[in-house]
């Protein structure tokens, strides 16, 4: 079986399951309560949170510009990397987490910069994320405490986690120990071979990328936006939530525990977060007193201005990428 019709197949399944699940989700809502909702939407608020949107994606490419960029000898224009961000959400839509590697293939065409550094750019940066998102579920805990206990007494059973532990723990370490005995004793086997030589190439690119966190000249400016950009996104959420009548009476701490859950959701290898969003999402607004369907609604007009946003600048991004790659190599 070729490698494209595997792909294909993955890509089709995991739309599939996405839209199986938004189906599930969504099938007993009146399309009528939904273009209520709709009707009823502050449109200033819903706009605001679109563009402030916008504004979180320019700092993201202003961030990941300052990665690229540590160690190299030529200018990188904070517009071509936000474009090439842009057209990777975009592909994430399309295909789960490969919007990773056709951001770093776009920066690639643009400049002369070396791919395994621009993944381990973008491998740092998605682990700085993880690391912030992870400072959400505490700060969270701490002004939700109540809910978070409630919730992880639903989710998780701790007798069977911890029994699961007890039992697989070991497994785990031997199997792991067998990985990566096997991958060192076939790199000394065929160290010489031209395709482990290509592999160290990349992980020495890799690494290079890992470490411009250490040699970048803007670290207060990294750090701040990093830190801005977590507060974007409460913001998007927030004037939404005020935005609907229905979830317009959440506090700021609910909301803060809606975009965790929703956050987790969004980590589900489907396009997009597609059902895994909503389902998340109207899960937990069930806590605040916000009815199954209000919550499905709420989080419909959440994902949907996030998605639409994606493909209107993604869209555009084909274009102004494929204009702006010989000039730039020419520069």
């Amino acid at each position: 079986m070729s490698k494209n019709i595997k792909q294909g197949i993955q890509v089709t399944v995991s739309l599939l399951i996405a839209v199986f699940i938004f189906y599930y989700l969504y099938r007993d809502i009146d399309k009528d309560t939904i273009l209520s909702s709709l009707r009823n939407t502050d449109l200033l608020l819903l706009t605001s949170s679109v563009l402030v949107g916008i504004l979180g994606y320019w700092l993201r490419a202003w961030r990941w510009k300052i990665l690229i960029e540590t160690g190299e000898k030529i200018p990188v224009s904070t517009s071509n990397v936000f474009w090439a961000l842009m057209f990777g959400y975009l592909m994430n839509l399309l295909i789960p987490r490969a919007g990773e590697l056709a951001r770093c293939g776009a920066i690639n065409k643009t400049y002369p910069i070396k791919i395994g550094k621009l993944f381990g750019t973008v491998v740092l940066e998605r682990s700085i994320d993880m690391v912030f998102m992870f400072l959400m579920i505490a700060l969270a805990f701490l002004l939700q405490g109540g809910i978070f206990l409630e919730i992880f007494g639903l989710l998780v059973s701790v007798p069977a986690l911890t029994a699961f532990m007890n039992n697989y723990f070991s497994i785990g370490l031997v199997i792991l120990a067998g990985g990566v005995g096997l991958v060192y004793f076939t790199f000394r086997r065929y160290r010489q071979s031209g395709w482990v030589g290509k592999v160290r190439q990349f992980l020495r690119q890799f690494v290079s990328g890992l470490e411009t966190v250490f040699q970048m000249k803007k670290q207060f400016g990294f750090w701040a936006v990093s830190v801005l950009i977590w507060i974007i996104y409460f913001f998007m959420m927030y004037w939404i939530a005020l935005a609907i009548p229905s979830t317009s009476s959440l506090s700021a701490s609910s909301v803060l525990m809606v975009l965790v859950m929703g956050s987790i959701g969004m980590v589900a290898p489907v396009q997009g977060g597609i059902g895994t969003f909503h389902a998340m999402v109207a899960f937990i607004l069930l806590f605040y007193g916000i009815s199954e369907e209000q919550g499905k609604i709420f989080a419909m007009i959440v994902h949907a201005s996030q998605m639409l946003t994606i493909m209107a600048l993604g869209g555009l991004s084909l274009l102004l990428l494929a204009s702006k790659k010989e000039s730039n190599l020419q520069h």
